[in-house]
């Protein structure tokens, strides 16, 4: 291990290996290490007996629940946008030769009570019945505004410019009531709390258009996509990208105690006495405690179950967002299930998260709107857990610390934070003008 990196990265967590094999793929030179014996860190996935060990000590598993191996369950679970920024990075860096997808089903949003499926085009809107008629047409062309909107064509701005223009100015201008602007924000832009009205409508409008085209690239119901056998397979598919590149893995690393010069720079990573030394350290909050703080943190509950969601066609995998307004709390709700149809579940058996920015010390009561939704549970564990980010100036120490996993069900906001570290390391952008075509081999 005596030996000079160009990196070292601590920890297996998703953000962690697609850092890693981003700069390995540059050529960089790249040690990686972890504490722990297993692969994912926070985003890892547990079967039956391990999630048992994890929430009930030394209980066991009841029988009924099936065979433990044929469970993946994922502790920080997320679907991927068909066409978003997770799925570039994949096929830019060729992983998805590792992978398998499969699309998910069903994409909803909870609205006065009940469960909607979200309308993502301009027919779709037509259909909902989330909106009475006159808002029907009113969202209608606001989709067909969004549809034919394009940045480099003024003709399609309609007299706006969008970089100036608020997202609440330009909902005015077609007269939308709150009950639409709550799905629109919520569960097609997919904000995580109502900042966004007052900021340039650019941003919104390119989420909503990510959406639609992700939608329209399976033909399915919903713009999500996930790897066969959950998100565990993602920190190892890039274990095995950085490992082509050259890049050397090392599991089951006790300590890993990051050293510094007399300038406060990082100079190496020492763990059983041995020190790798390195220029640059990336790392997850948990290896440099003293360099993050706490900024909230996340409440969830897991539940096992042996039928699909309520009300939601039957969906074998599906996202429901309860948006802040609806509960009257001040962030979104969320809720994902996954089934036996990803093999993450043995057959008949579902897995279901609710998860919520946590605002209370309370999870069974805080996130009780989320679980009334799923019907009878077979088991539900609680948990809580804090969110941290980094406070230390990566010029001056050159320690890299990426942010602790959010309360959404969707890639989105841990990808930004990914391609954001990638340029504070390197300094360049990571080129995402890929062939989305080449990761649909395996969909299906």
């Amino acid at each position: 291990m005596d030996e000079e990196y160009d990196v070292i990265v601590l920890g297996t967590g998703l953000k962690e290996c697609i850092l890693s094999g981003l700069l390995s793929v540059d050529g960089l030179k790249v040690l990686h290490m972890d504490r722990n014996d297993y692969y994912g860190g926070e985003s890892t996935s547990l079967n039956l007996v391990q999630l048992w060990k994890r929430f009930r000590g030394n209980d066991q598993p009841a029988a009924h629940l099936g065979s433990s191996r044929d469970y993946n369950v994922d502790m920080i679970p997320k679907f991927m946008m068909a066409n978003g920024t997770l799925v570039r990075v994949l096929i830019h860096t060729d992983v998805t030769k590792y992978l398998s997808f499969k699309a998910v089903d069903g994409s909803y949003v909870y609205n006065k009570g009940k469960i909607h499926k979200v309308p993502a085009t301009d027919m779709e809107a037509l259909k909902s019945p989330l909106m009475g008629l006159f808002e029907k047409r009113r969202a209608r062309s606001f989709f067909i505004y969004v549809q034919d909107y394009d940045e480099n064509d003024p003709k399609t701005h309609g007299g706006m410019d969008l970089t100036r223009v608020t997202t609440r100015e330009l909902i005015k201008k077609y007269g939308l009531d709150d009950n639409t602007v709550d799905f629109i924000g919520h569960a097609i832009a997919l904000h995580r709390d109502d900042r966004y009205l007052g900021e340039p409508a650019l941003d919104t409008v390119k989420r909503m258009k990510l959406y639609a085209e992700s939608v329209a690239r399976f033909q399915g119901g919903s713009p999500y996509i996930y790897p066969l056998y959950g998100l565990g397979e993602l920190p190892q598919a890039f274990a095995r990208l950085s490992a082509v590149y050259g890049g050397t893995y090392m599991l089951n690393k006790p300590e890993c105690r990051v050293e510094f010069n007399e300038e406060g720079k990082v100079k190496g990573v020492t763990s059983e006495g041995e020190t790798a030394r390195c220029k640059k350290v990336v790392c997850d909050p948990s290896y440099l405690p003293n360099k993050v703080r706490k900024v909230g943190k996340v409440a969830r509950a897991i539940a096992i179950m042996s039928h699909p969601i309520p009300n939601t066609s039957d969906s074998h995998s599906v996202q429901v967002i309860l948006p802040q307004k609806q509960l009257g709390r001040r962030s979104d709700m969320y809720l994902f299930c996954c089934s036996y149809s990803h093999n993450v579940a043995p057959k008949g058996k579902f897995i279901a998260f609710v998860s919520t920015e946590a605002e209370t010390d309370h999870p069974e009561t805080e996130l009780k709107s989320g679980i009334d939704l799923l019907g009878p549970v077979d088991e539900i564990f609680f948990d809580i857990y804090d969110r941290y980010e980094p406070v230390n100036e990566p010029s001056l120490d050159n320690c890299f610390i990426s942010a602790s996993y959010d309360a959404t069900t969707h890639f989105e906001s841990t990808v930004t934070d990914v391609l954001n570290m990638y340029t504070l390391i390197t300094g360049k952008v990571v080129d995402l003008s890929v062939d989305l075509s080449s990761a649909s081999a395996a969909e299906e």
